[in-house]
């Protein structure tokens, strides 16, 4: 990939010899990131999981003490009271056969979908459009609900889904650049606290291999595990 004479300069000022501690990481970024719109902060935590194992899989939602500063647009497939429930509590959109027929017609302006239990026949003929794009409404993440109001403003709140990805990598946003140093920090604490409290029991060796954080176009800072105190000694 060819770099940018930007990206060079703030890469410069990475030492890449050196695993910085979170407090360290937080304060560097905000020096290493030089896009003009407002970035994304990202995290990649590599753990030494085998995604080939069922029980080694992380898979779940979460919502950080600040936020992520994005607003995701809410589907609810709901009826009646629900449907009702659903509008008073924020849902961006709302309906059953109408948006599912637009959804088959190739229409995905929406980051997640809530469902009702009772509805979920008519959306399993969706099962490959929105399983590839990992929109599929699941229990266990808390898609598939009776209480659909408390699911939108949970998920309009800034609760998000994470997984890991084939080679264990869990990619996550924890806010953007116009969040200060502490807010990140404060995501980052919880976070990291939060993956260490999910280790699967199967999980053997180094647990964290690496964390990488970066915003949208800088380059990585790595966190050193060894370095964060508060919990992993």
């Amino acid at each position: 990939m060819k770099q940018s004479k930007q990206y060079k300069e703030k890469n410069n000022l990475i030492d890449k010899t050196n695993f910085y501690n979170p407090e360290e990481a937080m304060a560097l970024l905000k020096e290493v990131s030089y896009a003009k719109y407002n970035e994304s902060v990202e995290l990649h935590f590599n753990l030494g999981i085998d995604p080939k194992h069922a029980d080694q899989q992380l898979r779940g939602t979460v919502s950080l003490p600040k936020g992520i500063g994005r607003n995701k647009k809410v589907l609810v497939i709901a009826e009646g009271e629900d449907a009702n429930q659903a509008q008073n509590n924020g849902a961006d959109y709302v309906g059953s056969d109408d948006y599912i027929e637009k959804i088959q017609g190739g229409w995905f302006d929406f980051d997640v979908v809530i469902s009702t239990p009772s509805l979920m026949k008519k959306i399993g003929r969706l099962g490959k459009v929105l399983g590839a794009k990992g929109l599929m409404p699941n229990p266990k993440l808390g898609t598939v609900t009776k209480d659909v109001g408390k699911a939108v403003k949970e998920f309009k709140s800034g609760k998000f889904e994470y997984r890991n990805d084939k080679n264990g990598i869990i990619h996550m946003i924890i806010g953007n650049t116009s969040f200060s140093s502490e807010d990140l920090l404060e995501n980052f604490k919880y976070i990291y606290d939060f993956i260490l409290k999910i280790k699967p029991n199967k999980s053997k060796g180094t647990y964290f291999k690496s964390i990488a954080l970066c915003s949208t176009q800088s380059p990585s800072i790595f966190i050193q595990p060894l370095k964060i105190k508060w919990k992993e000694n």
